[in-house]
């Protein structure tokens, strides 16, 4: 199918990010979010994000200027209809999803695929309440989107090869490097990392070392370029924390079991960076 305009759900960390790319590689793009508000802060972090790139030499003003005026901003939901493929991108919880998931398909046209950014929810969980499961894959993007080349393309056991198809071809346009993955609760990824996250809290949390050393071990002894803690820092705390809920719930397998440091950490608002402080504070 032919892909013109993108729809994207959702405007924070990774919905901004995705709209920026979609918007960077000529896509007309229209960017949805609950309130003015959190539209504007979106909205903000593209502009700061793209001006970025001009400052290193990524992007040329003009070309930024351009792909701004890509870009629409919304609070209805009813202004994607007519957009080509929708990607929600909204707060990782699978009520609200599939909410979405049941609107979007009364309102977008019957050709559009419907895609979700979720990091851990199964995809047949979003297609079972829609009328066009052969219309719904995954499309987990990496923050932050414009740097990270990586973007799971998930298939369900409904998904069309055509959907499938379309949806890497789409990743491939925005300059990503997709890679097919079954449909299963935390996909590639985060089936592999979020067990060595959540042991790394582990470490914190019985006094084996301090977070600063911890990362270090991992930056200078296996080449990572960012330690676990720094890494959940940069994430969210509470991310990863819902997250491993779902894992867990969905495989009941110890490794994936919250520890009760990351669960406190979450309800006390020390979600990394976007709240100031974490395992590190940011000031």
């Amino acid at each position: 199918m032919s892909i013109t305009k993108v729809g994207v759900v959702g405007c924070g960390l990774m919905g901004s990010g995705i709209s920026e790319v979609a918007a960077r590689s000529g896509y007309a793009t229209v960017v949805r979010e609950v309130n003015p508000e959190l539209l504007a802060k979106g909205r903000g972090r593209i502009e700061r994000s793209t001006a970025g790139a001009v400052e290193r030499g990524k992007l040329a003003a003009a070309d930024r200027e351009t792909a701004l005026g890509r870009l629409r901003f919304t609070t209805a939901l009813e202004d994607l209809a007519d957009c080509d493929v929708v990607v929600e991108a909204a707060t990782e919880n699978p009520a609200l999803k599939k909410e979405l998931f049941g609107n979007l398909d009364r309102i977008c046209k019957p050709s559009a695929i419907l895609a979700s950014n979720t990091s851990s929810i199964p995809i047949i969980e979003l297609a079972a309440v829609t009328k066009r499961p052969e219309q719904v894959v995954g499309l987990h993007f990496f923050n932050p989107v414009p740097v990270m080349k990586l973007v799971e393309v998930v298939r369900t056991i409904r998904a069309s090869e055509a959907s499938v198809a379309a949806a890497r071809a789409f990743g491939e346009s925005l300059g990503k490097r997709p890679i097919i993955a079954k449909d299963r609760a935390g996909f590639v990824v985060n089936v592999l990392l979020v067990p060595y996250l959540l042991e790394a809290v582990r470490l914190v949390e019985q006094g084996v070392a301090s977070p600063e050393d911890i990362d270090e071990g991992m930056r200078l002894g296996c080449g990572y370029p960012m330690g676990p803690l720094q890494l959940l820092d940069f994430v969210g705390i509470d991310t990863t924390y819902y997250i491993a809920e779902i894992l867990f719930d969905e495989f009941k397998n110890t490794h994936y079991a919250p520890p009760t440091l990351l669960k406190q950490m979450t309800i006390a608002g020390l979600h990394g960076r976007k709240t100031g402080r974490g395992f590190y504070s940011y000031g």
